[in-house]
């Protein structure tokens, strides 16, 4: 039977982060689910942190209630053997969400940046308003970003391409560039996988896309969680690309 959700988890040197996150997704959820971790080649001990997690968490932690322990069952484990980048990790567990048949399919990177305990209020927010594309707002409550110790250039930089971007998208968000985000299946099928892009503004892409062709977009704040992880992203041409997807929207307009 096809799951009702379909959560995947993009996973590159996150042996430190990896079994917590996997943790906080609830029962209630994860019961409804299908959990796939895609290892985007990493070369640390990301798929024992994995292992570990599974004989464990699932089979015998408490974190599990008694009669929930068959719920391993409904995690995977994916990796690419050799490093293929964020948006080729974020296409192949679309590609597999859709096929899985789940309704809705949702991004949880493996590091431990984005809340999983906040799925349930995700998906009820998804279901309750028939939304296709939900993102979590990292500065929808004010402040937010800098308790949660988001670097200032980050910010700074965020605030400035979200700005940019309200003025040519027709939903107006405060956050664009958060990786937490819940797709309905319906909305996914309309989109090309080969045509995206192989790093990391395929986030962007995805959200530009829904815009530009009528989908139901919508924000939900979520906390900021900034700690002493390394970061994959070059911001300096994560911006130019950016600033590429707005002056397309801009040339359709």
């Amino acid at each position: 039977m096809a799951p009702d959700y379909f959560i995947f988890v993009p996973a590159y040197n996150v042996e430190k982060t990896l079994g917590e996150v996997l943790s906080k997704i609830e029962v209630s959820v994860l019961s409804r689910a299908r959990v796939l971790v895609v290892d985007d080649g990493s070369r640390d001990g990301t798929a024992q942190v994995f292992e570990r997690f599974m004989s464990a968490e699932c089979a015998g932690n408490a974190h599990y209630s008694e009669n929930a322990r068959n719920l391993k069952n409904h995690f995977e484990y994916l990796r690419f053997e050799q490093n293929s980048g964020y948006g080729a990790v974020v296409k192949k567990g679309i590609a597999e969400g859709v096929a899985s048949g789940a309704k809705y399919v949702a991004c949880l990177h493996g590091d431990g940046q984005y809340p999983a305990e906040k799925l349930r209020t995700f998906l009820d927010e998804m279901e309750r308003c028939n939304l296709d594309l939900l993102q979590g707002s990292r500065h929808a409550v004010a402040g937010g970003a800098k308790v949660g110790n988001m670097p200032f250039y980050k910010r700074l930089g965020g605030a400035f391409l979200t700005a940019l971007e309200n003025k040519v998208f027709r939903v107006k968000l405060t956050d664009r560039h958060s990786g937490f985000i819940v797709y309905s299946s319906k909305f996914l099928k309309t989109v090309d996988l080969d045509r995206l892009s192989p790093s990391f503004d395929i986030d962007l892409e995805l959200i530009s896309i829904a815009d530009a062709r009528g989908f139901e977009l919508a924000e939900l704040p979520i906390p900021t969680r900034y700690a002493d992880e390394v970061s994959n992203l070059n911001v300096v041409t994560y911006g130019l690309r950016v600033l590429r997807q707005i002056w397309r929207r801009m040339k359709i307009r």
